[in-house]
């Protein structure tokens, strides 16, 4: 029964922010008014009784309850000590997984793909599943009991089905309500975010709010006509029908056709769905919010009179935050920004990806330093890292990249990719050393910082290529079938030729993959190679006749952003759907994000994207952006045996990001003010890479209350400050 009570109860209840909403509500026709007139009220003018229905884009929901001792919502069982362990548990049948199998190492794999889990590196004393709300080591091993509700968003169709998990903790306060939002970072499954906006939710008593924004995990064998079902189980496609996560949009013969030309290869959701799920993603978020107080109404609400359950949380009464991290983030902000029913609060968000157009008359200054434009959109300086970060990693100004050794094979194919750029006119310098200079010349005249040069190896290694296909192909709405600049998903043999999947790793893809080949099942192939399809990193270019990471894909990729052509003219079409507005309707907001991000850089994203919203929302504006020194994108890399030197060089972003949530918050629930905007200045373990002492609080002091005038990052007149 939905009472129209008065604002000092709800505000007492739920602090500012319901206070903030019902004082709107008051000054047009009153809380009474708006629930009689809006939802419904009797003929006899008494209380309305409002009915929780369903909402028409959600599918079966399936619950789940988990006690918290053999099974949880935020480690599936396993707890500190085994999300810390060396390797997820083997599946009893490892080609026949359970459900609930695949449901665990999912867990294991996503919370681990977010953070460091070195002790070391902060795990287990600065976050983790034993640090309590407070920052303190008390929860033992942390597993946190409750339910979980699984359902699919989809348009009616039976092709979108976006995956959506509710997690409800038995700690949920009915007297604070409360929901955090929690979309895959990446293009991962549903359990993206589990680590990041998932723990901290979990942590405070609220529902987390999951979606996979349409990215992950669905992966089609196009061989064994094989898909992954909502809980991940693979199945035949045809008998899957509309419970397949995602079905390449074949028929039989096509599908036959394809595999005689092009056997063992695999279609994968956000690169082929041809939905461009991106431009999707704000409101995919805003969905999962709208299931969770569905599910919370079913779960608490009491009964009406004839049995029906009735609507308790709602908008104007329980606190929404929209969180996560990296495409998580840029789902949490393109939330905010579409937000037109109140659904969200506030905003806390860690290395967004922002997508945004060039502005000419914004300008973001770091000490001498100006440039001017505003925001490029994500495939705009990932093709040009795409094209000259090989040849980069040969500069001087790259000595000491880490695990430069393990991550590129061999120096002599990122000379060839030097040689190459020259030959096609795209350098003029005449020797390997002076184009490994121009290279990392036209990367920081780009925009990417003097920070990520140790960086572009490792990134252009593990992060790149596989983002410039998929995005690329999404943008498009490109089919498996395009193959689009000639790349393709295979798993590969030890020449690097397209080979047939091992049946224990295709069963498990649902757990191990991220949803972006390289991944658990598969590897970026180039089927333009000269001698036939081959992974890409190694293949022949049969325009140069060398190994040279693929330059003709490479050029083939930045022509989609720069060029003309019918397929350029797609990709275009589809990034402009994709853009952000920066206008968050006043709501507060906090962007953390590091200094040394290479993946998401920050002159392209989080920088601009705060002087665009000074801009559109003027003094309406409550956005705040903290810039972490000695942070990058990938909190997982920094102990990483593989990739020495993040250890010593870099400290954890997500430290901040818990930050940032507490601070929003404190800031929702007790009218506490944000901090200002700053830079937070960090100390780096160092020691010897691979090797580096332990972390400890005063190497990343606290987001500041009062920064000093120094650390200050401003906004006036079209520009924003960045101190150096």
């Amino acid at each position: 029964m939905v009472q129209a009570s008065s604002a000092a109860g709800a505000f007492a209840r739920n602090g500012m922010a319901t206070a903030r909403r019902l004082a709107g509500l008051a000054g047009t026709v009153g809380a009474a008014g708006m629930l009689a007139g809006c939802l419904g009220g009797g003929g006899d003018g008494g209380p309305a009784e409002v009915i929780n229905v369903k909402p028409a884009f959600v599918g079966t929901v399936t619950k789940a309850t988990y006690d918290g001792a053999s099974d949880d919502l935020l480690t599936a069982g396993l707890g500190k000590t085994g999300l810390g362990a060396a390797a997820a548990p083997a599946p009893a049948n490892p080609v026949a997984p359970t459900a609930a199998e695949l449901r665990r190492n999912a867990i294991f794999n996503n919370y681990r793909a977010i953070l460091d889990i070195s002790p070391k590196g902060g795990y287990g004393t600065l976050y983790g599943p034993n640090v309590d709300a407070n920052g303190g080591d008390t929860l033992g091993e942390g597993k946190i009991a409750g339910s979980e509700y699984l359902a699919y968003a989809d348009d009616g169709t039976g092709k979108k089905n976006v995956t959506m998990v509710v997690q409800v903790p038995v700690s949920f306060s009915q007297s604070v309500p409360c929901i955090i939002t929690a979309a895959s970072s990446g293009s991962r499954g549903v359990y993206g975010a589990i680590g990041s906006a998932g723990e901290w939710g979990l942590k405070h008593g609220c529902a987390v709010a999951y979606t996979d924004k349409g990215t992950g995990m669905g992966t089609h064998d196009l061989m064994t006509n094989t898909v992954d079902q909502q809980d991940g189980v693979r199945a035949d496609a045809v008998a899957a029908g509309t419970k397949s996560n995602f079905t390449a949009a074949l028929d039989s013969n096509a599908r036959v056709a394809f595999n005689v030309d092009y056997p063992n290869r695999l279609a994968f959701k956000h690169a082929h769905s041809q939905q461009n799920p991106e431009k999707d993603w704000g409101n995919d978020t805003l969905n999962a919010v709208r299931f969770a107080f569905y599910v919370l109404n079913e779960q608490f609400a009491p009964k009406s009179t004839d049995g029906r359950t009735t609507v308790k949380f709602q908008a104007g009464n329980t606190i929404v935050i929209a969180s996560s991290v990296s495409n998580g983030g840029a789902s949490a902000i393109a939330a905010a920004e579409q937000d037109t029913e109140g659904l969200i609060d506030g905003v806390a968000v860690g290395e967004p990806v922002l997508e945004q157009a060039p502005n000419p008359s914004l300008v973001v200054k770091q000490g001498s330093k100006s440039l001017a434009g505003g925001g490029k959109s994500l495939l705009d300086y990932y093709t040009l890292a795409n094209l000259y970060e090989p040849c980069a990693t040969l500069s001087t100004r790259a000595i000491g990249s880490p695990g430069l050794a393990v991550v590129l094979p061999s120096p002599v194919i990122s000379a060839n990719r030097c040689n190459a750029l020259k030959a096609k006119g795209l350098l003029t310098s005449s020797t390997t050393a002076e184009q490994a200079e121009e290279s990392m010349d036209k990367l920081l005249a780009a925009g990417y910082q003097p920070e990520s040069n140790v960086l572009h190896a490792s990134h252009y290694a593990l992060g790149i290529p596989p983002v410039v296909v998929t995005f690329a192909s999404g943008y498009g709405k490109f089919g498996v079938t395009d193959r689009l600049c000639g790349y393709s998903f295979a798993a590969t043999d030890a020449t690097g030729k397209p080979t047939t999947i091992a049946a224990a790793q295709l069963a498990q893809v649902f757990a191990n993959a991220n949803g972006i080949p390289p991944t658990a099942t598969a590897n970026l192939v180039n089927d333009n190679a000269a001698g036939g399809p081959q992974l890409t990193g190694i293949s022949v270019t049969p325009s140069t006749g060398l190994q040279d990471f693929n330059v003709d894909g490479a050029i083939c990729h930045r022509n989609l952003v720069t060029g003309s052509d019918a397929n350029a003219v797609r990709v275009q079409n589809g990034i402009k759907e994709t853009l952000r507005s920066a206008n968050l309707h006043g709501k507060p907001a906090l962007i953390v994000a590091g200094r040394a991000d290479t993946q998401v850089p920050v002159p392209f994203n989080a920088r601009p994207y705060f002087g665009q919203n000074k801009i559109v929302e003027g003094a309406a504006s409550k956005l705040s952006y903290i810039e972490v020194q000695n942070a990058q994108h990938f909190d997982a890399f920094i102990d990483n045996a593989a990739l020495p030197g993040y250890d010593s060089l870099y400290v954890p972003l997500h430290y901040y990001f818990i930050q940032a949530m507490d601070r929003m918050w404190a800031n929702l629930t007790q009218n506490t003010a944000l901090p200002p905007s700053q830079v937070v200045r960090t100390t780096p373990r160092g020691g010897t890479p691979g090797a580096a002492p332990a972390i400890t609080r005063a190497n990343v002091p606290p987001i500041a209350t009062a920064p000093l005038a120094s650390d200050a990052i401003t906004y006036s007149n079209n520009t924003v400050t960045i101190p150096d």
